[in-house]
């Protein structure tokens, strides 16, 4: 099965975005927690959450990959910035429950000049403070690109966390294609090599979602800079290969690319028709 979807609003709640995710032909789809930018959450309506399970129920979805705000800093040097990351995080994980066992993925953080070794150990203190063992939740860290003072740039930074922190089982993987391309890691000539160095580091059954995007830049310039399905360095036929990749099949497949809603359906389109059952 091809679980294929977008970024949706969460601004008229969730009922709201399962219907919008039928009418374009998803199946999963990832909606920000909050204002992109951070602020306050959307409260919860819980008729409106029993009205999309319902719709999930019915029509198959799969799991939901919710995002966390971008502002969100796990390992910012300002204790205030990370005191604002352990409470988003912390809010936003009760409130995953009221759509349980779904994902919740989050970009690890920018160490911003303390080095990579106090990055990873200021974003597995606080995760070790954040994550409950009785939480539905499974809390994502993405792949990262490599720009700038980024935690992730590497399967084995993303490693490194997991292991440090006491509740693993609730921790996964989020893998972006456009990210790990521009981090250097050759999705499009050796696919193979790059899932069996990420089981090597990190294990595959870890590896929970897929943001599934093109890159503007060329294998390994560090830049994090999404195209649309063809129209980058990866391309249609690369893509196409991840999707109907053995290990990475019924995960959900999540398009961040920059599209408006058309665009979106004509890429699940696109997917969908060379998808391999």
């Amino acid at each position: 099965m091809l679980y294929i979807g977008c970024h949706l609003s969460y601004s008229k709640g969730y009922e709201a975005m399962g219907n919008q995710a039928l009418a374009i032909g998803a199946n999963t789809f990832a909606f920000f927690t909050r204002n992109p930018r951070g602020g306050s959450a959307k409260k919860i309506d819980d008729s409106d959450v029993q009205k999309f399970i319902n719709i999930k129920n019915e029509h198959g979805f799969g799991k939901l990959v919710a995002h966390a705000p971008y502002t969100m800093n796990l390992c910012s040097i300002d204790k205030d910035v990370r005191f604002f990351a352990k409470k988003v995080m912390s809010e936003d994980l009760v409130r995953m429950e009221s759509t349980p066992n779904n994902y919740y993925n989050f970009h690890p953080g920018s160490h911003v000049k303390q080095g990579t070794d106090i990055g990873i150990e200021l974003i597995s203190q606080q995760l070790n403070e954040i994550i409950s063992p009785n939480q539905s939740t499974i809390v994502l860290l993405e792949t990262m690109s490599g720009k700038g003072s980024e935690i992730g740039r590497n399967f084995e930074e993303l490693g490194e966390i997991i292991n440090r922190v006491e509740f693993n089982d609730k921790l996964g993987v989020c893998l972006d294609t456009c990210h790990v391309w521009d981090g250097g890691y050759d999705i499009v000539n050796n696919l193979d090599g790059v899932l069996d160095e990420f089981n090597r580091v990190i294990g595959l059954d870890r590896l929970k979602a897929i943001h599934l995007n093109d890159s503007l830049n060329p294998c390994g310039s560090h830049k994090d800079r999404h195209a649309k399905i063809g129209c980058g360095y990866i391309g249609e036929k690369a893509l196409i290969n991840v999707i109907n990749h053995p290990a990475l099949k019924n995960l959900p497949f999540i398009l961040e690319t920059p599209n408006d809603i058309d665009g979106y359906i004509n890429e699940i389109k696109l997917l969908r028709e060379n998808y391999i059952e």
